[in-house]
């Protein structure tokens, strides 16, 4: 008789057979953690993510800004109108939230739709300004300044676009009912859309104002 064919020996004061598997230490197994909350890290790791790539363009542009050819370039004053709109944004979509909350679906359509309406205007706004600064004769490669100002300006642009992204598909779930009326479902798009905003309010400050 084969080893494989031997019986198995129960264990004192227990029953044979193979030895169930282990849990945690509260003898149970920890839940899975769930897809919100799944969606809210990668979020918040997204956000640090473009922080920390912010700051390092914040690091250069203070050395550089020291240096001998370091020349201000002017404010296209389009910029404070886009600042305007792209904090009317902002409150429309906490108004969406509100609405959503307060079961108004309507309520909640119609301000989604204008906080991306008035995103897109922020963006033509911003075309608007590079468009100002090139009739002036500065450009990109200019000086140290106006590259610092397209290139960041630019970077914030595509962020932009990508929120831009991320509320289509929000609004078309909100026009297919797939949040709940009562339940905060344009949370984790605000959170990332106000950030924008705020971002935008930091480098207008450090182009033009640190």
């Amino acid at each position: 008789m084969s080893i494989l064919d031997q019986p198995v020996l129960a264990a004192p004061g227990g029953p044979a057979g193979p030895r169930a598997p282990r849990g945690d230490f509260d003898g149970g197994d920890r839940p899975a953690p769930s897809p919100r909350a799944i969606a809210r890290f990668g979020v918040w790791l997204m956000l640090g993510t473009m922080s920390m790539m912010f700051i390092g363009f914040t690091s250069s542009y203070m050395v550089r800004r020291i240096g001998a050819d370091w020349r201000p370039i002017p404010l296209p004053g389009i910029l404070w109108v886009n600042t305007l709109v792209l904090l009317a944004s902002s409150v429309a979509l906490e108004l969406a939230r509100r609405s959503l909350s307060a079961w108004n679906l309507p309520g909640a359509q119609r301000w989604l739709g204008l906080t991306g309406v008035l995103g897109l205007l922020f963006a033509a706004g911003q075309m608007a300004a590079w468009r100002t600064l090139a009739g002036l004769g500065v450009f990109l490669a200019s000086d140290p300044h106006s590259s610092f100002f397209y290139m960041l300006t630019g970077v914030h642009l595509v962020h932009l676009a990508g929120g831009l992204a991320w509320f289509a598909v929000t609004y078309t779930r909100l026009r297919r009912l797939a949040y709940a009326p009562g339940d905060d479902g344009l949370g984790l798009f605000a959170v990332y859309w106000h950030f924008v905003g705020g971002l935008w309010a930091y480098l207008l400050l450090l182009l033009y104002v640190l």
